[in-house]
């Protein structure tokens, strides 16, 4: 089926970072790309004009998707104005606010999982009935190695990232007879301007491949995911981290 067929794609926190590099590489894939931001309004539409001028499709939307009805209030408006369906969807939106437990407030914890929990379910939630409707759908949740073997300082982050794994496994069950795929991307340590502080002595010391993953090797996994050759694949978490367990 050819991208064009299947409808857009949406992706959440996508005005950088790895976000960002997914989004063009699944306008490089013939998706038109709906680049989700909530404050870097500049970023995204430098995302969107670099996206149409290798050709692709482009529209850059902000909202919050942690605000579950401004969320609703500006999905409706992408429906409306576009009766193409959204049909892949992207969550990669997510914060940090790392401390240690015992200094952590209500405002790191809520911060850090609304984002990322509530965000999913957002976002995700008022765009599935479109899916079912077309029998074809894509939701690739963006998780961390944090998830997986905990850090330091990101209690809060861990748990929002984990919860995604079990939220995307559980969501794959029952979308699967409907030709609608869930899967989770977990991340190592990118380089992003979140890790732009890691000592590079550090990163060859944890990381087995002795570098740092880039944006690209990330969006090339979602790219595969959200393709006609992933059909038989669903409620996986695929790790890009170099071996860093």
């Amino acid at each position: 089926m050819k991208p064009e067929k299947r409808g857009r794609a949406l992706v959440t926190g996508a005005s950088r970072g790895i976000g960002a590099a997914v989004a063009r590489r699944l306008a490089a894939d013939g998706f038109p790309v709906i680049v989700n931001y909530r404050s870097r309004a500049d970023d995204a539409e430098a995302v969107v004009g670099a996206i149409r001028e290798a050709g692709g499709e482009a529209v850059a939307h902000g909202f919050d998707v942690s605000d579950g009805a401004a969320t609703r209030e500006a999905l409706e408006g992408l429906l409306a104005e576009d009766d193409r369906a959204i049909t892949v969807v992207v969550n990669n939106a997510g914060v940090t606010q790392d401390m240690p437990f015992p200094a952590m407030d209500w405002t790191a914890w809520e911060r850090v999982t609304r984002t990322t929990v509530d965000g999913f379910f957002n976002v995700t939630q008022p765009l599935i009935m479109q899916m079912i409707s077309q029998r074809w759908g894509r939701i690739v949740n963006m998780s961390s190695v944090s998830a997986h073997r905990g850090n330091r300082g990101q209690v809060n982050y861990a748990a929002a990232k984990a919860s995604l794994v079990g939220a995307t496994r559980s969501l794959a069950l029952e979308l699967a007879k409907r030709k609608v795929t869930a899967n989770v991307v977990s991340p190592g340590l990118i380089d992003t301007d979140m890790t732009s502080e890691v000592p590079m002595n550090i990163v060859e010391q944890i990381v087995p491949m002795r570098r740092m993953g880039n944006v690209e090797e990330v969006a090339a996994v979602v790219s595969f995911l959200v393709s006609d050759e992933a059909s038989y694949v669903t409620g996986q978490v695929i790790g890009v981290d170099g071996g860093f367990r």
